[in-house]
């Protein structure tokens, strides 16, 4: 069962007796992801190998060695595979912890009844009449982004639910930020809630009762002691 309030690091035991359900879950469900996610890089380190450096010529002319450009590049694939398991990770670990709370909750498809593309958009996680949508961060530039959004929010209203964004790390460039505040006033402007930063933490722990970033931090400290 869920456990009310804050779930420290302290108390969280690393004895596995002691560890609460969904302890096991997330510790799980990061040990399928890193598996993944090393793989991925593995191997594409292994066939940028076998790519063609000629455009090392150029990084040349700009001043960047040939060594320092093969690792830029190497750390470009590695930030793309990154991005897109972390993202996927920390929605996967804030369904589970409303999954645990309310177990008819999950991901639904929805029929655009505005447009014609897309034919539906899908709700992360549906706890009926919430409509959450969880972000690990969003930091597009792309104006586009806010119509299909709108679109996409105007949708789920219309439907008979509440739209709520959830996004854990804000963006830092300017224009991502400007889009992202475009965004909450639209969620606020059709009756919807838009949680960010700290606030989206505190969101998740008060509907659901689990601690989500102090358990990620424990398994992140002890990740952290493993490699020491």
């Amino acid at each position: 069962m869920p456990v009310s309030g804050n779930v420290s690091s302290t108390s969280t035991s690393t004895n596995e007796g002691n560890l609460m359900p969904i302890e096991h879950e997330l510790r799980a469900l990061a040990k399928t992801y890193s598996e993944k996610l090393s793989a991925q890089i593995d191997a594409r380190v292994a066939e940028m190998e076998e790519d063609d450096q000629s455009h090392f010529l150029i990084y040349r002319v700009l001043g960047v060695t040939t060594k320092e450009g093969k690792m830029i590049d190497i750390y470009q694939n590695k930030g793309r595979f990154l991005y897109k398991y972390a993202g996927s990770f920390l929605e996967e670990a804030t369904k589970l912890c409303f999954k645990h709370k309310f177990p008819d909750s999950g991901s639904v498809k929805i029929p655009n009844t505005i447009g014609q593309r897309p034919k539906t958009f899908e709700i992360d996680c549906l706890v009926d009449p919430d409509a959450i949508e969880i972000k690990w961060r969003d930091a597009t530039t792309d104006g586009d982004h806010i119509n299909k959004e709108h679109t996409r929010i105007k949708v789920i209203s219309a439907a008979g639910f509440t739209p709520i964004r959830v996004m854990f790390y804000y963006p830092n460039r300017t224009q991502a930020k400007r889009i992202q505040e475009t965004l909450e006033t639209l969620y606020k402007g059709i009756g919807g809630e838009y949680h960010w930063g700290d606030n989206a933490w505190d969101y998740v722990r008060e509907k659901t009762g689990f601690d989500l970033k102090s358990l990620l931090e424990t398994i992140a400290e002890e990740n952290a002691h493993e490699d020491e």
